[in-house]
């Protein structure tokens, strides 16, 4: 049944201290809580290792993918455990304002310090609370995400797409 709320949005989670423990995992259970303070929820298994870790932490970071990581995309949600990071492609960078570090091949790094988190059924729901953004001008042209842009579109288990290019608008005015 959850696949009727297909296609998502991927994103990577990126959790753990810079120089100690790092994971990153593929989630598509991610949604916007507040725009003012900026606030954000991810459900999570707490089967996952980034579980452990953003539990332990009390912070990480969202990053935006598109289409020309799918590859590790892939690797870091089909795969679980620390070991995955010696099969993906990605470079991490120093953050801004926590100890997670960032994913240079991403399109905007988000950093989040967690506020809140709640079990529902068989995934934790972690609120975090936006304290640093980066992300490439060209992709967020004007504050807005470029159509055309590729984004991660996750269908089901190994199969993605990306958004179109195409803009609509409703012919209706309020």
């Amino acid at each position: 049944m959850k696949r009727l709320l297909y296609p998502m949005r991927t994103y990577l989670v990126v959790s753990g201290r810079i120089g100690e423990e790092v994971d990153v995992m593929a989630a598509d259970w991610v949604t916007m809580v507040s725009a003012d303070p900026f606030i954000i929820a991810v459900a999570i298994s707490p089967k996952r290792y980034t579980h452990k870790l953003i539990t332990k932490y009390k912070e990480f970071v969202l990053s935006v993918p598109t289409v020309k990581i799918l590859e590790d995309v892939w690797v870091f949600g089909s795969r679980s455990g620390p070991g995955k990071l010696s099969e993906a492609r990605i470079t991490f960078e120093k953050p801004k304002a926590v100890n997670v570090p960032l994913i240079r091949e991403a399109v905007a790094n988000l950093e989040f310090r967690v506020i809140g988190m709640h079990d529902y059924g068989d995934h934790t729901l972690f609120i975090g609370e936006v304290v640093a953004y980066s992300f490439d001008e060209r992709v967020f042209p004007g504050d807005e995400p470029k159509p055309g842009s590729g984004f991660v579109l996750h269908i089901a288990r190994d199969k993605f797409t990306v958004e179109q290019t195409s803009v609509f608008k409703p012919s209706l005015k309020t």
